[in-house]
């Protein structure tokens, strides 16, 4: 693979209060080992070599366990997002110089057992500014807020989802630079609102996957990502 990918691992992680009182979230221990080990491995073993941390609250304590990522055998760099935290989209935006003209995105909670590969190549192919992986998800896993048709993404919508909604974000996306660098804010902004603009304008991609996603985003998804850890070891 020969995109970058950054993570965000910025977030205050108040749903795992009080365990990310004096932790962040990417720290935080899944069946005996901190959950950002788990997803360096993984990607390192996607082909991945290139990784930018977009760390926030405590990020130093990461950078102390993570270092340049060598051991893991990648290239792992940082950009602060701290002491005021510009929004997810921000924090990616603060984070390009030290990424590509077109990068991979994950959330610093998620576990997304799929071929990264196969998701860089759709994105490439595809011609357009930004893909989103899909799972049908029906309201199973969290509120469905993808209206996905005939493999093309009709409407993106995290803060409003409708009825007729019945996939979910999956957690990885691959984006041009150029779309946050054109963001003419000072403000805070979050990604999800730059996905949703572009899926109104028939700008994002869709990359359906079938596999369930982990997340330890909160008590409940860090003990069923404890399960599958365990489970698999």
């Amino acid at each position: 693979m020969k995109l970058p990918v950054a993570i965000l691992a910025g977030g205050l992680a108040s749903r795992l209060r009080p365990i990310t009182e004096t932790i962040p979230k990417a720290l935080v221990e899944v069946a005996g080992k901190p959950f950002i080990l788990r997803q360096l491995d993984y990607l390192r073993g996607q082909g991945i070599s290139r990784v930018v941390l977009c760390v926030g609250f405590l990020g130093e304590q990461i950078e102390a366990v993570v270092g340049d990522g060598s051991a893991k055998g990648l290239s792992v760099s940082y950009s602060r997002d701290w002491p005021t935290l510009m929004g997810t989209g921000g924090a990616l935006r603060q984070a390009l110089p030290l990424l590509d003209s077109q990068f991979l995105v994950l959330y610093g909670d998620s576990y997304l057992p799929i071929d990264f590969g196969s998701v860089e190549r759709a994105f490439l192919n595809s011609g357009k500014p930004a893909l989103m992986t899909v799972q049908r998800n029906a309201d199973q896993w969290d509120k469905s807020n993808v209206l996905f048709v005939d493999n093309v993404v009709v409407e993106y919508n995290k803060r409003a989802p409708t009825p007729s909604m019945r996939h979910i974000d999956y957690g990885l996306g691959a984006i041009s630079a150029q779309v946050l660098a054109d963001e003419n804010t000072t403000e805070p902004f979050d990604l999800a609102d730059i996905y949703h603009q572009l899926s109104l304008s028939g700008q994002l991609a869709g990359y359906e996957v079938h596999e369930r996603f982990y997340e330890i985003g909160s008590h409940k998804g860090l003990a069923e990502a404890a399960d599958y850890f365990k489970g698999g070891e």
